[in-house]
């Protein structure tokens, strides 16, 4: 495990929580004991009655390494951290104003209709983020010769760059001081500034200080459908910055978890793009949520929209229909850690399957999980082994065995029958660096081969989405149009139109150079996947935010009286009616207070279009000034500007 910021608990008395700014972070602590009598018991729950007796149920199941993963440890003390998603039983925390991302799909078009006011970040309630501290204590003087117990932080956030290091502070505390430790914890965290997707944050913690990257909020799902992603996202170029965060889990272990499948990355990579349903087992929680973590991080920037598991028993809710699936039934889209080799038998038609991990020791990992692997000099190169006959021959048997050879030894592997399209990139293998032996080493490489590995992907993934960039193009005002007018609409989406226009034009030397030929197959299984409709809803919900503030700026500076210069009568009272409404707009936005925000300049862009109003209507006619003053409330309007 990592080592643990230095942190000490204060004498005075605990300070008080804030519980509505707590749950920006932290929807919950818990403290859950395994009991002999009773199994999972949830001693302790802050603050109480967050959860339905359910929930309780799921995180305490959860929050425990399953019993068929658990190996013999002769140590007195053994501690590990892992995490779970789970679905809430409701959503406690809906938003009861409903979504303005509404995109219609006809005749197999996607065709975006714009959003009405500022938008604002929901975070996904539906499902809940566990982080486990899990202490296993050996005595051969309490029953069964030893005791286990949780400390787990509940959250709506995947943020594990947040939640590991705390929980490597608030564990070791809670088993020092006790429950006081929670309510520490808690104060501290309550005292956090609100999070801001995408930047870095530096967060106090007693004496200590956590300084942590948060993902960016285009891979984080939102409830309302209202978001605040910028306008760099949208752009299909690599970051100049690749140090921050393009996605989910991004300061996850990718090389340390998958060194014994370098290989295998690339069709995974397109299998997560697809959005297939994928089973990974491990011998341990840390090693399978690791995995899936890892795993989801592949695919970024492109937001995931399967459910994925990092740690998931037989004892969730959703095992049950899973089990009970029809023969020749199609899984679900999802990514299933598991560590209990039951699932092998119960999901045996999972039509992807891997194997991860290094069963003989968790807490020393050696290279590649293999005896051989582990003698190899440091600064060896790590893709140097892999082409072998020996290990083809190796491949070729663990494929003939199936996934069924791991009951009776772990291995390291993948079963699939998917072809892949893309090629693993040797020259990217070749830069990898294996550290030897020594764990200060071979953590500092890790960080290196993790950069490159993800720098690759990241290029990978950003190309491949590339073509389908002109479709969240946002458009501005030329200098002979009228910002006061409605936008154009973004490009409406055909499938076929699409395909035809990149099997014409290539999909650019970056991809054609990595992908086989028949590469236009990923972009039609792409597009008939899980993710796509679901990423392209987003990216035009966020053109659109776009859109809508550019043409918001541009009538903020148009000069009204040079515009109206040119203009006939009938474009003129066109004008006043659009500049009324745009009025009402951010009046309406303003008095409601749209999801506890307004926009900052919100008052003087009022003021500016009262102005505008009333020049405009100065401009009309008297016979037309009398028929628009016929309706009240625009007459009232008007008043009210004239005072």
């Amino acid at each position: 495990m990592s080592r643990s910021p230095s942190f000490s608990l204060k004498s005075e008395p605990a300070p008080e929580v804030d519980e509505r700014s707590l749950q920006q972070w932290v929807a919950a602590f818990c403290i859950i004991r395994f009991d002999l009598e009773q199994g999972q018991l949830i001693e302790e729950c802050y603050p109480p009655g967050c959860l339905t007796q359910s929930e309780e149920l799921v995180v305490s199941f959860n929050s425990f390494p399953d019993s068929v993963s658990q190996h013999q440890n002769r140590s007195s003390i053994h501690d590990c951290i892992f995490f779970f998603r789970t679905k809430r039983e409701k959503n406690l925390q809906a938003s009861s104003v409903a979504s303005t991302e509404i995109i219609e799909v006809v005749d197999n078009k996607l065709s975006p209709q714009k959003p009405i006011g500022k938008s604002h970040v929901s975070y996904n309630s539906r499902v809940l983020y566990g982080f486990v501290f899990n202490r296993q204590r050996h005595d051969e003087r309490l029953k069964r010769g030893g005791e286990q117990k949780s400390v787990v932080i509940l959250s709506y956030s995947p943020y594990t760059s947040v939640f590991r290091p705390l929980l490597q502070i608030l564990g070791p505390l809670y088993f020092d001081v006790g429950s006081k430790a929670l309510n520490y914890i808690a104060a501290y965290v309550s005292k956090w500034p609100t999070p801001v997707p995408g930047q870095q944050m530096e967060l106090p913690i007693g004496n200590a200080s956590l300084k942590v990257n948060l993902p960016p909020s285009h891979c984080l799902p939102s409830d309302s459908g209202l978001f605040e992603d910028s306008a760099s996202s949208l752009a299909p170029l690599l970051p100049s910055n690749l140090s921050v965060p393009q996605g989910l889990f991004h300061e996850s272990d990718l090389f340390g978890t998958f060194r014994g499948l370098l290989l295998q990355l690339w069709k995974l990579w397109e299998l997560l793009l697809l959005g297939e349903p994928i089973l990974i087992i491990a011998p341990t929680p840390p090693e399978c949520s690791e995995a899936v973590s890892g795993l989801v991080s592949l695919v970024a920037p492109l937001l995931l929209s399967v459910d994925f598991r990092p740690y998931f028993t037989i004892h969730d809710p959703d095992f049950a229909s899973l089990n009970s699936l029809p023969q020749g039934s199609s899984f679900p889209p999802m990514i299933l850690g598991v560590t209990n080799l039951f699932f092998l038998k119960a999901l045996r038609n999972m039509p992807h399957i891997i194997s991860v991990g290094n069963p003989a020791s968790n807490s020393v990992r050696h290279p590649f999980g293999s005896k051989t692997a582990a003698r190899t000099p440091p600064g060896q190169n790590v893709s140097s082994k892999r082409f072998t006959p020996a290990n083809f021959l190796n491949a070729v048997k663990l494929k003939r065995d199936g996934p069924m050879c791991l009951m009776t030894e772990h291995k390291e592997a993948v079963w699939t029958n998917y072809a892949g399209l893309t090629k693993p990139d040797t020259s990217i293998l070749n830069r990898l660096i294996d550290a030897g032996m020594s764990p200060r080493v071979e953590e500092s490489m890790s960080v290196v081969n993790n950069e490159i590995l993800r720098r690759h992907f990241l290029e990978l993934t950003t190309n491949f989405l590339a073509p389908f960039g002109p479709y969240f193009r946002p458009t501005t005002p030329s200098e002979t149009s009228s910002p006061f007018a409605d936008p154009p609409p973004l490009p409406t989406f055909n499938a076929e139109e699409f395909l035809e226009s990149l099997s014409a034009r290539g999909p650019g030397k970056f991809l054609l150079k990595r992908m086989k030929s028949n590469w236009l197959d990923l972009y039609r299984r792409f597009l008939k996947g899980y993710n796509f409709l679901q990423w392209f809803r987003r990216k035009c919900a966020v053109a659109e935010q776009e859109q809508y503030k550019l043409w918001r700026q541009a009538r903020v500076k148009t000069n009204i009286h040079q515009l109206i210069s040119r203009m006939s009568e009938l474009e003129i009272v066109d004008s006043f009616n659009a500049i009324e409404r745009h009025l009402f707009g951010e009046m309406q936005a303003s008095s409601l207070k749209l999801y506890g925000r307004v926009n900052d300049d919100s008052e003087a862009v009022c003021n500016k279009l009262k102005k505008d109003l009333k020049i405009v209507f100065n401009m009309l006619p008297k016979d037309i000034q009398q028929l628009l003053i016929m309706n009240p409330d625009r007459a009232s309007v008007l008043q009210e500007i004239h005072e």
